[in-house]
């Protein structure tokens, strides 16, 4: 079975009687032959990886090779510690996770794409600290993760997860999204609820650029994984208040395409735009090219 669209999605999950979590197995079994207790496992096995890399990058204090990134996570870690956040312990854990998983992902790490390397930060630091808060078990983070596997999923058919494609729109706003469902998800939402959680995510992510600073995945993405967890979170609180987005979700993600198909080539992951080009960025890519 193709998947054509959240909508789609929704249709089937309603015809078959069973919620997309699981209409996910069943269609990758379908497409890849492999048992759907197996798939369970994978998904648990990257739950697991997920975990370890926050775990990783809390705890390390060394900078990446680069030296433009490291010690962030740590250092807003601390301010949790010390009951000096602003935010609630959920919203600031999470960006603390988030945090620890780009860094550890930027010091060559092992992480998981989610949907990519870049974006690898925003989905796990979200469900950690909402298991950490929330008291639930790890089936209900595996069921939360195939579900936010189902809007990157649409996303990628539709529209692109490539930076160099679609510009980080296509990253931290998928991740951002994907992120957002897995919140409603562990927190009691149907899946259309969470599919409006994820689409308001996204579409206060469109038109963002990929403009790494020398071409590494470090600035601005180690810092912009947080910032979109904690986008995450409130594009699920609001969809579970009831809001929802004007613009149904496969027409966010289409627009999404539409804008990073017409985006210069500058802002799209090569380097030549947006902050990479500002003094500051061209100095660092001339120190990185002496290396």
């Amino acid at each position: 079975m193709y998947i054509s669209g959240i909508e789609a999605l929704i249709n089937d999950s309603k015809e078959k009687n069973i919620p997309v979590w699981q209409l996910m197995m069943e269609l990758e079994c379908e497409d890849t032959g492999v048992p759907i207790d197996k798939i369970y496992e994978r998904v648990s096995n990257v739950y697991s990886v997920m975990k370890q890399g926050i775990k990783d990058g809390l705890e390390s204090n060394l900078m990446s090779v680069s030296g433009l990134s490291g010690g962030d996570a740590r250092l807003y870690n601390n301010q949790i510690e010390k009951h000096s956040s602003m935010l609630s312990r959920f919203h600031s854990k999470a960006i603390a996770y988030s945090l620890a998983t780009s860094e550890h992902n930027a010091s060559m790490g092992i992480i998981v794409a989610a949907p990519t390397a870049g974006a690898s930060g925003i989905l796990p630091g979200v469900l950690v600290a909402a298991q950490e808060e929330f008291g639930f078990d790890d089936d209900t983070a595996i069921k939360a993760l195939l579900t936010a596997a189902s809007i990157g999923t649409v996303i990628a058919i539709r529209a692109t997860i490539s930076g160099a494609q679609g510009g980080c729109q296509a990253e931290c706003g998928a991740g951002a999204a994907m992120a957002a469902a897995a919140a409603a998800f562990v927190t009691g939402s149907p899946f259309e609820e969470c599919a409006h959680a994820a689409t308001l995510a996204l579409k206060n992510c469109l038109g963002l650029v990929c403009d790494p600073v020398a071409g590494l995945v470090e600035v601005p993405c180690v810092k912009r994984n947080g910032v979109f967890a904690s986008l995450a979170i409130t594009a699920a609180d609001m969809a579970k208040s009831g809001i929802r987005s004007f613009i149904p979700p496969d027409e966010v993600i289409d627009t999404m395409y539409q804008i990073g198909v017409t985006m210069p080539p500058s802002l799209r992951e090569t380097s030549k735009g947006g902050l990479a080009l500002t003094p500051t960025g061209i100095e660092v890519a001339k120190r990185m090219n002496k290396l």
